[in-house]
């Protein structure tokens, strides 16, 4: 049984509300109206694209891609920027679901792929993503610049 779909303007308060847990876990401050201003954005602009998972009409996940272009390829890419669970329902399949929508996305955009980042430390991660067909990509470094300015 499905239990994702599209995330939309409707969604934004119990959407911002998991984005702000997704953030929290990542050791950022809580910051619920920032949240559902970014999240509204994105939706409004058509920057990303946010499935949502749900379970008895309460959002208890979300996926966000946002689309990159492969100029060798000359195609799209989507990046799977943002994936999250809720810890009370974690282990039910959601994540697996979630992805699964964002591989539709890429086959209904004619991408070449989707592209992820994790930390090594990530083990429920690095276990999902293989799992799910992703293939670890280590043949190439992984470089960031920080803007000191942001």
């Amino acid at each position: 049984m499905k239990n994702t779909r599209k995330a939309v303007l409707h969604d934004l308060e119990q959407l911002s509300e998991l984005f702000d847990q997704y953030r929290v876990f990542y050791h950022k401050e809580s910051d619920i109206p920032g949240a559902q201003s970014f999240l509204k954005e994105r939706i409004e602009n058509k920057d990303s694209e946010i499935f949502a998972a749900e379970e008895n009409g309460t959002l208890i996940g979300f996926v966000q891609l946002y689309p990159l272009f492969s100029s060798t390829r000359m195609k799209r890419y989507w990046i799977l920027n943002d994936l999250y669970v809720n810890e009370n329902y974690r282990g039910k399949g959601y994540s697996k679901q979630l992805i699964e929508e964002a591989k539709e996305l890429c086959r209904a955009t004619k991408a070449s792929g989707v592209l992820l980042e994790t930390s090594k430390s990530n083990d429920i991660g690095n276990q999902l993503y293989p799992s799910c067909g992703f293939e670890l990509y280590d043949s190439v470094n992984f470089y960031e610049w920080t803007n000191p300015e942001s």
